[in-house]
């Protein structure tokens, strides 16, 4: 007897949507593709947002007896954009067959703009290009149409919402170096924010990308019966393009974002949250960037553990974090590895300071001192890095360089919650967690993402049960991280695993070699910036 032949199963809708929509990208580069697909699927949820609204106004029964469904503050007041006649979806779809319907889709985004100030020069203008086909368009058009929405509302914007950020995805993927630029791994931001469990405050990212780190955020209250409203955001973002995309990704999931700000200057130059205290920072900051405008923030008051080296921008974005934390605020930052190690142009001095703290008068010795201090003898404390977690290799997108996370807080002493930790540094050791979703892309698993977050909270919280395990985890005294000259690699800290009675040492030696190296690398490329950077001084000198 024949068995019965398996049924496949349907791959998920949103799989499904970026497989087609893939289809009718034809020789479109996968940068500007993006914007029209992500365009749509923003004008879809706002225009049903609108619309189911509409038609509840448009009854005219009890508090809307004497509404007009055409009155803008009708929808205010809900918190839902209004949207006018010729943008909405049901007009634009009864079109998507005309040969003009890329004029008629910009046109409806500056109406939409129009209409909504908060989303001024947010919308894309993109479809009346020569390059986009017409009938691709509408092909476009009637895709996204087939996303099948519920009735409720808010679960509405949740199908499309995990669309959107699906496609946020595909498209970093798609795009490879570029594309990281906007995106950070899901699994990562995972990763923080099931750490730090931002449930409540203010949430903050001065480097924020599309705003998935704001998205996990919400989720994560979500999912812990908290109240979204307990958290407000505070963004900050240098590329535009990337700024309208961090607002369409949080309009759509109705999460406010007046404080996602833009500016070319960047959070440097022009920190535009300068007065913001955040109780949590999650942030991916650019690796090793020697761009930064260092030279010009010389005596800066952010810098109080020393001055970073204008060839690399890893110890101003910690400075930087740190200087943003409210009183017990904490920081999850993901950096390159580098910065665990690195002694060049002073790195290792402030990484010491971070862990040690200073007197002021022992740094002025060393020319280090900022003459901005409230005082030339002022006693800076240190102790302000909680936990270090290794990352494993192709995680992220955009980059080959090895990762680390970072975790700063400001006051690590006993609280309500947490135990005094103001002795020790938690490592994690997470390189070898992890699974393949391609030749060149891994991500850190549900089940590892568990685990990682575990480990710390049994650590950090009064009640947890926190154990030592070899070749994963060690809870280190600052004596012990002393000894070692104040180097931060986890894997000098906890060790082997004790079943590894069989190890490879001919395998454990290439790994390490092949860590060193890049490592090596890392700091060659600093010293040449350096380098180049003395030659065009002595050369302008001349």
């Amino acid at each position: 007897m024949a068995r019965p032949k398996k049924e496949k199963q349907p791959e998920p809708l949103e799989k499904q949507l970026w497989s087609a929509a893939d289809k009718l990208r034809k020789n479109i580069d996968a940068a500007e593709y993006k914007h029209v697909v992500l365009g749509l699927i923003f004008l879809k949820y706002i225009s049903e947002s609108f619309e189911a609204l509409h038609s509840v106004i448009a009854k005219h029964e009890g508090e809307y007896e004497f509404a007009d469904p055409e009155d803008i503050d009708e929808y205010i007041g809900k918190n839902i954009f209004f949207v006018p006649e010729n943008a909405r979806w049901s007009y634009l779809q009864s079109k998507a067959r005309l040969p003009e319907i890329g004029k008629l889709i910009d046109a409806a985004m500056e109406a939409i703009e129009e209409r909504n100030p908060s989303l001024k020069n947010v919308l894309p203008k993109v479809y009346a290009k020569e390059n986009l086909d017409p009938a691709s368009l509408g092909g476009l058009i009637d895709l996204i149409a087939n996303v099948a929405l519920s009735e409720n509302a808010s679960q509405s914007a949740d199908i499309l919402g995990h669309v959107f950020e699906y496609f946020l995805g595909e498209f970093a993927l798609s795009e490879g170096k570029k594309g990281g630029q906007f995106y950070t791994p899901r699994s990562i931001v995972e990763l923080l924010v099931a750490m730090l469990e931002p449930y409540k405050g203010r949430v903050m990212d001065p480097c924020c990308g599309s705003g998935g780190m704001f998205v996990q955020s919400e989720k994560f209250v979500k999912e812990h019966q908290g109240m979204v409203n307990d958290i407000s955001i505070y963004g900050q973002e240098s590329n535009q393009t990337t700024w309208r995309l961090a607002k369409m990704n949080l309009a759509i999931r109705a999460i406010e974002s007046s404080q996602i700000k833009w500016n070319s200057e960047g959070s440097f130059l022009n920190d535009a949250l300068k007065d913001v205290r955040a109780d949590f920072i999650l942030a991916n900051p650019p690796f090793n960037d020697s761009d930064w405008s260092g030279d010009q923030l010389e005596k800066d008051a952010r810098w109080q553990f020393g001055r970073p080296p204008a060839s690399n921008a890893n110890f101003a974005w910690l400075q930087h974090f740190f200087f943003h934390l409210a009183p017990n605020g904490y920081a999850g930052i993901v950096l390159a590895k580098g910065a665990l190690t690195s002694k060049s142009s002073g790195e290792g001095e402030i990484r010491r300071h971070m862990i040690a703290g200073f007197q002021g008068e022992e740094t002025r010795k060393q020319g280090t001192f900022l003459e901005n201090q409230e005082s030339a003898k002022a006693n800076v404390r240190g102790n302000c890095i909680d936990c270090i977690v290794n990352l494993p290799a192709k995680l992220f997108l955009n980059t080959q360089i090895p990762a680390a996370l970072w975790f700063l807080a400001k006051n690590r002493g006993e609280t309500d919650k947490y135990r005094d930790r103001t002795n020790e540094i938690l490592f994690i050791d997470a390189r070898n967690m992890g699974e393949l979703i391609n030749r060149r892309t891994r991500i850190l698993t549900q089940d590892d993402i568990k685990k990682i977050a575990d480990t710390y909270h049994a650590w950090r919280n009064k009640d947890g049960k926190y154990e030592d395990v070899k070749g994963f985890c060690a809870a280190v005294s600052l004596d012990r991280v002393k000894e070692l000259d104040y180097v931060l690699t986890p894997g000098r800290y906890v060790g082997l695993p004790d079943e590894e009675d069989d190890f490879d040492f001919k395998e454990r030696f290439e790994a390490l070699k092949a860590e060193l190296a890049a490592e090596l690398e890392e700091e060659k490329k600093a010293n040449e910036a350096i380098a180049e950077a003395l030659g065009k001084v002595v050369y302008e000198d001349k």
